[in-house]
């Protein structure tokens, strides 16, 4: 299956890496799209239209507000269009692309190296065959979740934004290795190691984090000190916050 991308973006540019194939890209921005297009080997087309032209299935990577612009001079007929424009419900890419299997998902930058978390909307367009072939496709990827589109929002509220997030709970502890004296070099490296291995023993066991805790943590002692700490910074309250500020947002 040919594979084209509209828009050449940074989320673009994971899913192409990820794939790990050649790619027809298009974008607003030519030099965006030739080097998206030397970096997998694929080829940059100077329209849409021809994205649509050379492939199966066109990936809609611009941003969501363009979709009756980007769609409007389309002639798409059957081919199968995948959505990650955020907010954009299947309904508004149906209506835009009328007679197109279209499909919707959500994933986040970690498809780059094939660990990522993949939100898909569980409406087959009436073709469990193309369905069957995008979820394929996606499982190349990382986790592929299949959910009710109304799901999306706040599967993207979690998975989408975790890579940030987890950047910045590294920084937060790097930082204070370093302000206890670790070299920052070697500070990087132990969170990095540590938060890889963290999230290891949570997937070998189940997810199961009161067992996790409970396995490292020993009455009194420094974990549970380290635990009490973080409670009363709010780190709950903190990421509930976030929740809210990011499905407040729109997704």
């Amino acid at each position: 299956m040919r594979i084209g991308l509209i828009g050449a973006g940074n989320m673009a540019r994971a899913l192409a890496i990820g794939l790990g194939e050649p790619v027809v890209c298009a974008d607003p921005l030519r030099e965006r799209a030739q080097a998206l297009a030397d970096e997998v080997g694929g080829r940059a087309v100077p329209a849409n239209a021809d994205v649509v032209d050379a492939c199966e299935l066109v990936v809609l990577c611009h941003k969501p507000g363009q979709l009756g612009d980007v769609a409007a001079p389309l002639e798409v007929g059957e081919t199968i269009v995948l959505s990650l424009l955020s907010g954009v419900a299947l309904a508004d890419l149906r209506a835009a692309y009328p007679g197109a299997r279209c499909y919707r998902m959500m994933p986040n930058t970690a498809v780059e190296i094939r660990a990522g978390a993949i939100g898909l909307a569980d409406d087959d367009a009436g073709d469990p065959d193309a369905f069957a072939e995008v979820r394929g496709l996606l499982e190349r990827l990382g986790e592929v979740l299949v959910v009710p589109e109304r799901l999306l929002a706040p599967l993207t509220a979690v998975a989408g934004v975790a890579p940030a997030y987890m950047a910045l709970v590294a920084e937060a502890q790097a930082d204070a290795a370093i302000r206890a004296g670790v070299p920052a070099e070697i500070a990087q490296r132990l969170v990095g190691a540590s938060m890889a291995g963290g999230v290891a023993v949570l997937r070998a066991r189940g997810m199961d984090t009161l067992a996790v805790r409970r396995a490292v943590t020993s009455p009194g002692g420094v974990t549970a000190r380290g635990l009490a700490a973080l409670e009363a910074g709010g780190v709950r309250t903190a990421f509930d916050s976030a929740m809210d500020a990011v499905l407040g947002g729109g997704a």
